[in-house]
């Protein structure tokens, strides 16, 4: 999970997350059975609008690395995602700034795979309810409910879709054995509800087409 951004230093979090298709009326599901998780928060309503940029010929998507400035939410700034290792995907995040220009603390990092012109992409917006799944040593993972409305801003394409995403917290086990215990018993919990495995890697991939 992302900290607020503060400061001049960039955060950097490696999120670990699974998510999942599920159609418009799918109830949540019920957490009860997920070990080490014995409370979850009432939902918090996040108004999230992303803007991705990539070069002409998508040096960058097809890289595997994502550049969004997103408001709304906490963790509201620009972000750069890594191409993804493993169960794991490195975000480094910086302060929104004071105009819509890709700062240049963000283009010295982009560096390593393009200097290239930077254009618009996609516009991801989402209506985004947050749970806290809790346990006795703090935060176990956090589950959002995501009403995704995005467009293909080179085709000019629409495209609108729910999605659940299931990101593990600071108190989720630190072990391989453990997490897969937990990611079980959450996909369990998850298909009972009636959702089912993702479509697509990536909001930004499903906005694209892919």
């Amino acid at each position: 999970m992302s900290e607020p951004l503060t400061g001049s230093e960039p955060s950097r979090t490696v999120e670990v997350e699974r998510k999942y298709d599920v159609d418009a009326t799918t109830p949540l599901p019920d957490w009860s059975g997920v070990p080490g998780v014995d409370a979850v928060s009432a939902g918090e309503l996040r108004e999230l609008d992303a803007r991705y940029l990539d070069t002409a010929d998508a040096v960058l998507s097809r890289s595997g690395v994502a550049l969004r400035r997103r408001t709304g939410g906490p963790d509201a700034g620009w972000h750069i995602k890594g191409p993804r290792e493993g169960d794991g995907r490195l975000e480094i995040g910086w302060p929104l700034g004071d105009d819509e220009g890709v700062p240049d603390a963000v283009a010295a990092t982009l560096a390593r795979w393009t200097t290239d012109e930077l254009l618009p992409l996609a516009r991801i917006e989402n209506s985004r309810t947050a749970y806290l799944l809790t346990g006795p040593g703090g935060v176990v993972a956090e589950f959002v409910d995501d009403r995704v409305r995005a467009t293909d801003l080179r085709q000019g394409v629409q495209r609108e879709w729910r999605e659940w995403e299931l990101e593990l917290g600071p108190a989720a086990p630190a072990d391989a054995e453990g997490r897969e215990a937990l990611f079980a018993a959450v996909e369990e919990a998850v298909f009972s509800a009636g959702g089912r495995h993702a479509s697509s890697g990536s909001k930004l991939a499903r906005a694209l087409g892919f």
